[in-house]
């Protein structure tokens, strides 16, 4: 299976995520967005929030050195927005699905998007 697909033909390719990548539950990047390129820590910080959400409910949620305020955190997805840009983070089995948007692309369009795939990578055991 190439992930790299998934990236490019399901997130970016929708038309309402700008970036995205597929990360494994270990941390490592299965696949991303050409220059979206996140520190080890910011995927660390990522996979680990949805365990214990309360760091990134207070310090925010970076990605490529940016913060995001978060809007909403659970063990499934969380939602964050910074100014005209956004984030959905979902969770599967074995991946966390990463997806940034920015206007005119609402967080409700791009947010759906990210829980679609989510839910077809469960369905397929991933």
């Amino acid at each position: 299976m190439s992930w790299q697909v998934y990236v490019n033909v399901n997130m970016v390719g929708s038309g309402k995520i700008k970036n995205g990548c597929i990360l494994g539950r270990d941390k490592s990047v299965w696949a991303k967005s050409d220059g979206f390129d996140l520190s080890a820590k910011e995927i660390e910080n990522i996979v680990n929030a949805f365990d214990d959400s309360s760091h990134i409910l207070g310090a925010g949620l970076f990605l490529k050195g940016e913060k995001y305020l978060v809007l909403r955190a659970d063990d499934r997805s969380i939602y964050s927005k910074k100014g005209d840009c956004g984030a959905c983070c979902v969770r599967t089995n074995q991946a966390v699905l990463v997806g940034q948007f920015q206007e005119p692309t609402k967080s409700g369009e791009a947010n759906l998007v990210i829980e679609n795939l989510a839910d077809y990578l469960i369905g397929m055991d991933y």
